[in-house]
């Protein structure tokens, strides 16, 4: 019995150690085949310098606010490059200003994160506004289309009112719409065009944080979109430049009020990116040819390249992010 004991064990101790080997062994095997794997799959690098165009540009101009699909060449808001994760899945998001440029690009990412969407532009906007509500829809998410002027507080409340009802709630709430035109002096801004541009950059975001806040659960996310503006201010865009500041500290200002609440604040600060903004009063038309030339990378951003920034900041993976700038200007800029 002694020996039949004796060997049960020396088989059962071999057996292990085979097994402790062979596991050993198996990861190093496992590891060289997912890198084989990962490496089949990973996209080739690609120059930020010659990724998307660069100026001269040619002349154009629009009447505002512009449309997107209208410029040459079209902005590259992700409509067939942005791919998802489900970052953002179930979330409810409600985007001003989401027909082009940065709010477009982010309703785009959103929808395909998981997010349902509801989007807020002007009635000339129409046209782009109604391709965004139809990249949302092909991703099987809600796509709410809500047309109204920001400079009136009784539509900014009942926008809110209309995107929690139509989503059944509201989770994100990014304010990005924004005017902006191009004066060579101070002399040149007449009382109504300092008080369009004030109502669309201060007063609307004051407004629709005021009617959302309500809505909001710990969790919940605010984003504002700021620009370079706010920290290296050009001659010629003297009053948005005020706006972009105030946006800024808005940012920082509210992180602090909400923060013990567990809603995040967050901003983006985008440095020259090709936008509707432009061609429709924001920019000279001698500014436009050489647009985004003169940054580091030598080209404008174009919208697509700041959609990962907005899901970051809304997805709960950066749940320790409160009160921060991010910025994205082609090697210029601050924060």
């Amino acid at each position: 019995m002694k020996n039949e004991h004796k060997i049960s064990r020396r088989k059962v101790l071999s057996g292990l150690g085979a097994g402790l080997a062979a596991a050993a062994v198996a990861p190093v095997f496992g590891a060289e085949g997912a890198t084989t794997s990962a490496e089949a799959a990973a996209e080739p690098l690609q120059d930020p310098t010659s990724k998307f165009p660069k100026p001269p540009f040619k002349a154009q101009s629009q009447p505002w606010p512009g449309l997107a699909s209208k410029m040459e060449p079209r902005p590259d808001h992700g409509e067939t490059s942005y791919k998802g994760s489900g970052r953002l899945a179930g979330r409810k998001a409600l985007i001003t200003g989401g027909d082009s440029g940065m709010g477009r690009a982010a309703a785009i990412a959103y929808a395909r994160e998981g997010a349902d969407v509801a989007i807020n532009y002007l009635p000339a906007e129409e046209a782009d506004a109604q391709e965004v509500i139809a990249l949302i829809k092909k991703e099987g998410r809600k796509a709410l289309a809500i047309p109204g002027d920001l400079r009136d507080e009784a539509f900014c409340q009942r926008l809110v009112n209309e995107a929690v009802r139509g989503l059944g709630g509201l989770d994100i709430l990014v304010n990005n719409a924004a005017r902006q035109q191009t004066k060579p002096s101070i002399l040149d801004i007449s009382s109504a065009d300092f008080d369009a541009t004030m109502k669309t950059n201060i007063y609307a975001p004051f407004w629709l944080t005021k009617a959302a806040l309500p809505h909001l659960k710990p969790g919940a996310a605010i984003i504002s979109t700021t620009s370079e503006q706010a920290y290296d201010p050009s001659a010629e865009l003297h009053d948005y430049a005020m706006t972009k500041a105030a946006n800024m500290s808005y940012v920082k200002s509210l992180a602090k009020q909400l923060g013990p609440k567990g809603i995040r604040v967050n901003g983006v600060a985008p440095g020259p990116i090709w936008t509707p903004l432009q061609v429709s009063g924001g920019a000279t038309q001698e500014k436009l040819k050489k647009f985004g030339g003169d940054t580091p990378l030598g080209r404008p951003g174009q919208p697509v390249e700041l959609a990962s920034i907005y899901v970051q900041l809304a997805a709960s993976d950066a749940s320790y992010a409160t009160g921060q700038v991010y910025g994205a200007g082609g090697g210029g800029g601050q924060p």
